[in-house]
């Protein structure tokens, strides 16, 4: 593997994890409109597999829309019995390459050197070109050091 990847990173991260969310689409996506509607920029995304008729969804928001956003879970709660949980204080490295396409084995070795850092991974996504890695404020710089050694050094 020969890369040399643009390594980005992004500070004052809050995950949010809706549990018991409604597995049918349109919920979800309702959840979305209205979080846009609070004005809240949305990052990352993930979906977990359904298990019944519920599932759970994880996105990222900055430090600073947290208030919106427990007022929102707030209403889904009384609303649809969705229960949130909301970890602030994380931060995001992104892993980015072009090349990525074409290369087997990059989220390997990205997870690989996560891991020899001991790094509380709190939430992964991915395209054919990116890694984003969301982790705890105390893991990002061991973390972010470790990646750069790997493919930079």
């Amino acid at each position: 593997m020969n890369l040399s990847p643009k390594i980005t990173t992004v500070s004052d991260i809050t995950l949010i994890t809706l549990q018991k969310c409604p597995s049918e689409l349109k919920f979800i996506a309702n959840i979305f409109q209205r979080i846009a509607k609070l004005g809240v920029d949305v990052d990352m995304i993930s979906l977990a597999p359904t298990q019944g008729a519920y599932t759970s969804v994880s996105f990222t928001i900055s430090d600073n829309n947290l208030d919106k956003i427990l007022s929102f879970t707030s209403e889904l709660r009384n609303q649809r019995q969705v229960s949130a949980v909301a970890s602030s204080g994380n931060c995001k490295i992104s892993v980015y390459d072009a090349g990525m396409i074409d290369s087997p084995g990059v989220a390997a070795e990205v997870f690989d050197v996560a891991s020899t850092v001991h790094a509380d991974i709190r939430l992964i996504t991915t395209s054919e070109v990116d890694i984003s890695l969301l982790v705890t404020a105390a893991d990002f710089q061991e973390t972010l050091n470790a990646l750069t050694k790997r493919f930079h050094d």
